[in-house]
């Protein structure tokens, strides 16, 4: 028989940690760019590169969450068919 797979699950004290750390690290990095001596223009700059690093961050983490998903449920499938044809196969039985 197959054990199936436990689900894990986050605790609220890691995903508090975790959006209280990208929120400072985001605000830190907003002020540090107010208050450069640059340009309005070069500010400009560096916040769009920050917010298109930040957006493409959050895709990169979904596609690799979604990828390791899909590939835990083809496992799961494959695994299904091999037990069922376990199942089904009889050694004794005479063609």
């Amino acid at each position: 028989m197959s054990n199936p797979s436990a689900q894990t699950k986050s605790t609220t004290a890691f995903l508090a940690q975790a959006a209280i750390a990208f929120g400072i690290s985001f605000c830190a990095l907003i002020i540090g760019i107010a208050y450069l001596p640059l340009d309005i223009w070069q500010r400009g700059f560096l916040l769009m590169a920050m917010l298109f690093l930040v957006s493409s961050s959050f895709t990169l983490a979904k596609v690799i969450r979604d990828q390791h998903e899909s590939s835990k449920v083809h496992h799961r499938i494959d695994e299904a068919r091999m037990e069922k044809l376990m199942a089904e196969h009889d050694p004794f039985k005479i063609n």
